[in-house]
């Protein structure tokens, strides 16, 4: 397999921090008081980021429709659900690990994307507050595409973008399924579990010194 010409990360999950559960348990500690109770919780309001939260995250809905969508469908109050919507871009922090992993891929020459499923009011607040996303080459927001991972024509339209076959772009993904896809459209790619396993793999593709 020939050595990638173009990183491609992900975003929450990857570059950012997300952590869900902690979320829930921080803003609605009332409903999610342990890591059961707020995985029940998750499961009810981002419904595996398919439904109300992927059509959020495709830019078919705002905010305030979100809460109210979820409301109807779960019974929870829409002013907790807002205070869960309202509390995500905190939790959206940069990992220094993976951004000290960024630094060293720029510093070798190496060409950064991203490809990311992210509502649009979330994209604006990480390219305003963190300089990080000011490193990559450019990127793919889903909401500002109308599709999300792991819809192939996500990773089509992306490849186009970035000007390069689809063999020659590494996907970084922490969800499986979006790893599988980009394989499926011919991309390589890598499941990220943490910053070290990630440097690791791409020591061994020849992509850091």
């Amino acid at each position: 397999m020939s050595p990638p010409s173009r990183l491609v990360f992900d975003f929450a999950g990857v570059l950012f921090r997300w952590r869900p559960l902690v979320l829930l348990q921080q803003v609605l500690p009332q409903r999610a008081h342990d890591a059961a109770s707020a995985a029940r919780l998750a499961a009810a309001i981002f419904q595996g980021y398919e439904g109300d939260w992927a059509d959020f995250d495709r830019g078919r809905v705002q905010p305030d429709a979100l809460v109210q969508r979820i409301a109807a469908r779960t019974g929870l109050p829409a002013a907790e659900l807002r205070r869960v919507v309202d509390a995500v871009p905190a939790e959206l922090q940069p990992q220094p690990a993976v951004v000290a992993l960024l630094a060293r891929l720029r510093a070798a020459g190496r060409r950064l994307y991203y490809l990311s499923n992210m509502p649009e009011v979330y994209a604006q607040h990480l390219e305003r507050t963190h300089e990080v996303v000011g490193w990559f080459d450019d990127g793919v927001i889903s909401a500002r595409v109308g599709l999300v991972k792991p819809e192939p024509a996500i990773f089509a339209l992306a490849a186009q973008r970035f000007g390069a076959a689809p063999a020659e772009l590494l996907f970084i993904d922490d969800i499986a399924a979006n790893v599988r896809a980009a394989q499926a459209a011919g991309w390589q790619a890598l499941q990220f579990d943490d910053a070290a396993q990630c440097e690791a793999a791409l020591h061994a593709r020849g992509l850091l010194g």
